[in-house]
């Protein structure tokens, strides 16, 4: 007989592989909260009165929607030659 696993209120976090810039994370997890599964997310912070480094965090649900995406810019309108005629 053998015991089930309860993952429940625990989680994991390792150093990001896949770091390409700064604003990518230092390290990257997931964890699981009363049964609601997140992505975790940190970044190695230094102390301002130097006292040490500390890492902030951002937690996302795996299941919440993906961002809706930017509206798309109107192009700025097209200057003609007509437009360098006008006095004003």
């Amino acid at each position: 007989m053998s015991a089930q696993y309860d993952n429940n209120n625990t989680g994991i976090i390792s150093k990001n592989l896949r770091k390409e810039t700064d604003a990518h994370p230092d390290v990257k997890g997931q964890l699981t909260i009363d049964g609601v599964e997140y992505w975790l997310d940190g970044w190695q912070r230094q102390r301002n009165d130097g006292t040490g480094t500390f890492y902030s965090l951002r937690v996302k649900r795996k299941d919440a929607p993906a961002a809706a995406p930017k509206p798309a810019q109107k192009p700025a309108p097209r200057r003609t030659q007509e437009d360098e005629d006008i006095p004003f």
